[in-house]
């Protein structure tokens, strides 16, 4: 009971509830006047939030979409930062969580409950996640998960089976805020939806194509470099400029590597194989 009553004092003031309805979370005071919040929670570029129980008006500033937070600029006042651990909680660790459904600050004790887990954001990329026992009501998307020290390893983002919460780990929240903080740019985009290479698979050979390993576009974002360069929705991507693509890391690691200068997209359409360009440079 004293730890919980430590969290609450070092950590709880920190947490900010924002929304209304289904959309609503909790942000949490990162820096003098800015806050992070799950990216789902907000519907557009203004927010109403409570800071230390006060109504104030904030506003998004930037999104990041590979982790899906975003950055808030709202009065803070005297409100401290949170802090972040150094290190992942391992296995069977004490951690505590935190939320701010609309209804009062909810702090939880659990164990972390799997070891070495990942969940695909809504960019696709993997991040680092940590699945645990303390239980937090809808609304409360955003929150941190702490250590036993009061120092945030992550922030709760879902439910998965009963009793269970996953959090996105600190190692991807942190250089998603840095970038967020120190405005700088995102990974590069080629700007399509993409269907595993099993599922692409299997629509190739239900129209009778042969089978090929690579990832099918679903379709392409309006001006996007996808698009500029003429990639069609059934387009197979098997190929960056000299690097193979037959996973969605595979292509993320592609992108990374060739967006400095122009380079080509391997493309398979129906049976026809093509090199299209692609730049990069600025799609961020």
């Amino acid at each position: 009971m004293l730890q919980v009553t430590r969290i609450k004092t070092q950590v709880g003031p920190a947490l900010a509830p924002l929304g209304r309805g289904a959309r609503r979370g909790s942000g949490l005071i990162v820096a003098q006047d800015r806050l992070i919040a799950m990216s789902h929670s907000l519907t557009g570029s203004s927010v109403e939030l409570k800071v230390a129980g006060q109504a104030v008006e904030g506003t998004v500033e930037r999104s990041d979409r590979i982790v899906g937070v975003s950055l808030i600029a709202a009065p803070t006042g005297e409100v401290a930062p949170v802090a972040w651990a150094e290190a992942a909680p391992g296995l069977g660790d004490v951690i505590f969580a935190l939320g701010d459904p609309g209804t009062g600050l909810r702090i939880t004790e659990g164990r972390v409950s799997a070891d070495s887990l990942s969940l695909r954001g809504r960019s696709g990329h993997l991040l680092e996640g940590i699945e645990h026992t303390a239980p937090l009501p809808r609304g409360s998307a955003g929150g941190p998960l702490v250590d036993h020290e009061g120092a945030v390893v992550g922030l709760n983002v879902l439910r998965t089976d009963p009793g269970f919460l996953f959090a996105v780990g600190a190692s991807a929240v942190r250089p998603a805020l840095e970038r967020l903080l120190g405005d700088a740019p995102e990974p590069a985009r080629l700007g399509v939806a993409i269907a595993p290479p099993r599922v692409a698979r299997r629509l190739r050979g239900a129209v009778g194509l042969p089978e090929r390993d690579g990832l099918l576009v679903r379709d392409v974002e309006d001006e996007s470099v996808a698009e500029r360069a003429g990639v069609q929705r059934g387009d197979l991507i098997v190929g960056v400029g000299g690097a193979e693509t037959g996973s969605l890391d595979a292509l993320f690691a592609a992108l990374e590597s060739g967006a400095s200068e122009p380079t080509v997209l391997r493309l398979v359409r129906g049976v026809e194989e093509m090199e299209v360009p692609i730049d990069l440079r600025g799609e961020r």
